[in-house]
């Protein structure tokens, strides 16, 4: 069978672009390999009418919605490959057959390169976040953190200082310049030079941060901005124009989420510097009806 379009990415931004194309009655698979980037969050906060909503069970209801549709096929699994075929897309899911489509939209998410810091990575997403708006009320008035990883860190730094009392941990590396350190001070963020040797508490949750020296320094939160990657090579396959930014590359998009390369088109965290589940499903609307007026007029 010949797709319309082909959809790789079953999450916030790849169920939006499809249930666009799903009501023009257009026939569209979606390939999701089921590790959405938020899958370790007990909750989504700030989406539109779904504050609080576990994102598991967002997708779930997203995806059975979308199911009701007779011109949407799922295949789960890992696309592997990605190969231009006439005037259309060639996609290999885990040594499947091929799958054939005239557009390709692609959805398939970051991941998170956590630093190798003991104690991290099993708090990741509960007392370990990166976004204060999705996590940050609910450590309000806590001891906070902030690990310095990269120029950004100190940014981040004078941002989660509204939700509560802010530790900026160098973690050995240089002290920020004047500037910077005069912007920290002013947001009442006290640095602490020594490097980070372990997180402490009964995880989930977190007491604090052992140091170097032997010292620990309380915290409820820790915040880091790791670099991210692509959860998926297939943009490099096919061309795809990259940009770097703040955390990591990603996909350049015109204003109708079209790639650099004709009929492929992106959305969600791969394509957009600022990242959140609202500008997610907000591109993969944009990109399913981009998609649908190049079936048309294109």
């Amino acid at each position: 069978m010949r797709y319309d379009a082909l959809i790789i990415g079953g999450s916030f931004a790849g169920l939006s672009a499809a249930m666009q194309l799903a009501r023009a009655n257009r026939a569209v698979c979606v390939v999701d390999g089921g590790e959405p980037r938020n899958r370790f969050a007990a909750a989504s906060h700030g989406f539109f009418g779904q504050d609080g909503m576990p994102p598991g069970e967002m997708l779930a209801q997203a995806r059975g919605k979308l199911a009701a549709y007779p011109s949407v096929r799922f295949v789960d699994g890992l696309a592997r490959e990605a190969t231009v075929e006439g005037d259309g897309f060639a996609i290999k899911v885990d040594g499947g057959p091929s799958l054939i489509s005239r557009k390709l939209v692609l959805a398939f998410g970051l991941k998170d390169d956590l630093p190798d810091l003991p104690g991290l990575r099993e708090r990741w997403g509960a007392t370990v976040n990166h976004c204060p708006y999705c996590h940050g009320y609910e450590f309000l008035h806590h001891l906070l953190g902030v690990l310095n990883l990269h120029a950004h860190s100190a940014f981040q730094a004078q941002l989660i200082a509204d939700w509560g009392p802010t530790t900026f941990f160098l973690n050995g590396g240089a002290r920020p310049d004047d500037e910077t350190s005069a912007r920290l001070a002013a947001r009442n963020v006290t640095i602490e030079p020594e490097k980070v040797v372990a997180l402490e508490g009964e995880s989930p949750d977190l007491t604090g941060v052992r140091l170097a020296d032997g010292r620990f320094v309380e915290l409820a939160s820790l915040f880091v901005a790791p670099r991210t990657s692509f959860q998926c090579p297939i943009a490099e396959q096919l061309g795809c124009v990259l940009d770097d930014g703040p955390l990591g590359r990603v996909i350049q998009t015109d204003a109708t989420k079209q790639t650099s390369v004709p009929g492929v088109y992106a959305a969600g965290d791969i394509a957009r510097p600022m990242h959140n589940a609202t500008f997610a499903s907000a591109d993969g609307v944009m990109a399913g009806a981009g998609v649908h007026h190049a079936l048309i007029f294109g």
